[in-house]
């Protein structure tokens, strides 16, 4: 059995940076509101219009807390 050539790893990763999967999008909705999200490309945040408040996406990974998000004024 060979082990993957650690050389030859994926250099599409870096591309993929700041894009969020759209099923993901699809399937995420704000914990408080049950409504959906607005995914902010630029702030790497999902926004709830309805409760006001911006979650952030950390290394690909949304970070639904509410303690964690920040307040939309």
């Amino acid at each position: 059995m060979t082990q993957p050539d650690p050389s030859s790893h994926d250099h599409s990763a870096p591309e993929q940076a700041g894009r969020l999967d759209p099923k993901l999008l699809e399937i995420l909705v704000c914990p408080l509101t049950k409504s959906s999200l607005h995914y902010d490309r630029d702030k790497q945040e999902l926004v709830s219009q309805q409760a006001k408040l911006a979650y952030p996406i950390r290394d690909g990974i949304p970070i639904m807390l509410p303690d964690e998000a920040r307040r939309l004024d």
